[in-house]
């Protein structure tokens, strides 16, 4: 990690205009602050659904003993009407929704690399916000990839279980709403890690007004894979405990925080600069853990493929020690599930009743919270 890591972002007169134009049209005047939602003690175990949940969906939640999901969205769907649906839907089946994604407003490549578009994205995402939080929901995850999530072709795992991987040597390139992305260049030229600083700055200086407004948490997803660059874009803030140290200073926010995916933590290794555990430890003792993907891999990069949670090389235990030695009280989800026989269902099932196991020993050996 270079010296440049622990200072604040470079800008030019030009980015300090356009900040103090944002900040003037984010916030005209003090507004009001409403208090985060003081979360009950204990882990949030709960299950993504897809972004139009059937009945039997929700029926197998329950089944699974679990009490909240996470669904999925964007497009058309993400508006407020359909959002209060959703929550009316899953609360008559006795659950409760943990956040509503929109892939509209998550790693926007105008956003992250200050492409045409970039104020209407932002103004999109606050609007997103406005709209979560009138449908009673004060939790969002985003992501800051310009460029993608990087893949190779699929490998398999235990058992012969199809997963995700990612290998150097073939040939990797990024996927995100529909686009591909690849080559040296994704997008024309080679982009700074000061430029990427600088936009990042611009956008939560602008959002944090909002968050704080409403009583929204963000939980920042780090970058997948984190390593520090893919296709000419640097991934210089959130791929290291340094990188995400740095943006929540300069957030400056109990709202921003971190949904830290242990399974993109497992695939940087020495790269992420703390490993999984001291990550929790640190971030946890500050309350920024908001959220957490749940998930393993059999080894860093360069060439890693996603596995069964007691299958990789991270330890899966200790991190839920980890989470329950800090009072974690926010969400937990498994996340990537290989493909097993049986399908979809049958590749959660084994993934929540691995976390509910090792969750109540942790809960033994540390203890509950009250």
């Amino acid at each position: 990690m270079t010296a440049t890591m622990s200072q604040k972002p470079f800008l030019t007169r030009r980015d300090f205009g356009s900040l103090a134009a944002a900040g003037a049209l984010a916030s005209p005047a003090a507004a009001a602050k409403r208090p985060l939602e003081n979360w009950a003690p204990g882990i949030k175990m709960s299950v993504q659904v897809p972004a139009e949940p059937s009945d039997d969906d929700l029926k197998f939640v329950n089944q699974l003993g679990v009490k909240y999901v996470n669904i999925g969205g964007g497009g058309s769907t993400a508006n407020l009407e359909n959002y209060l649906r959703l929550k009316k839907k899953v609360e008559a089946a006795g659950l409760k929704v943990w956040n509503i994604s929109n892939g509209n407003v998550h790693n926007m490549p105008e956003v992250t690399l200050n492409l045409p578009g970039r104020d209407q994205k932002i103004e999109e995402y606050k609007q997103f916000l406005r709209n979560l939080a009138k449908a009673g929901i004060y939790y969002t995850t985003y992501a800051h990839m310009g460029n993608g999530i990087w893949s190779s072709e699929r490998e398999t795992t235990r058992g012969g279980a199809g997963a995700r991987a990612f290998d150097t040597a073939k040939n990797p390139k990024g996927f995100w709403a529909s686009k591909v992305f690849e080559g040296e260049l994704t997008h024309g030229r080679k982009y700074s890690k000061e430029e990427i600083w600088e936009n990042f700055t611009y956008f939560i200086k602008q959002v944090k007004p909002v968050a704080e407004e409403l009583g929204m948490r963000i939980g920042i997803h780090p970058d997948d894979p984190p390593v520090p660059e893919l296709g000419g874009i640097p991934r210089c803030i959130f791929s290291s405990f340094d990188g995400y140290k740095r943006a929540f200073e300069i957030a400056d926010s109990p709202n921003i925080g971190m949904c830290l995916c242990c399974g993109c933590w497992l695939e940087g290794g020495k790269l992420t600069g703390k490993g999984p555990v001291e990550t929790i430890q640190y971030f946890g003792k500050l309350k920024k853990l908001f959220k957490i993907h749940f998930r393993n891999v059999n080894a860093p990069y360069p060439h890693f493929v996603e596995t069964f949670m007691d299958a990789g090389y991270g330890n899966m235990y200790l991190i839920m020690k980890a989470l329950q030695q800090v009072d974690f009280r926010g969400c937990i989800i498994g996340d990537h599930f290989p493909e097993m026989v049986g399908g979809r269902n049958a590749s959660m099932a084994y993934g929540v009743a691995y976390m509910r196991a090792i969750l109540e020993r942790a809960e033994a050996e540390v203890g509950k919270h009250t």
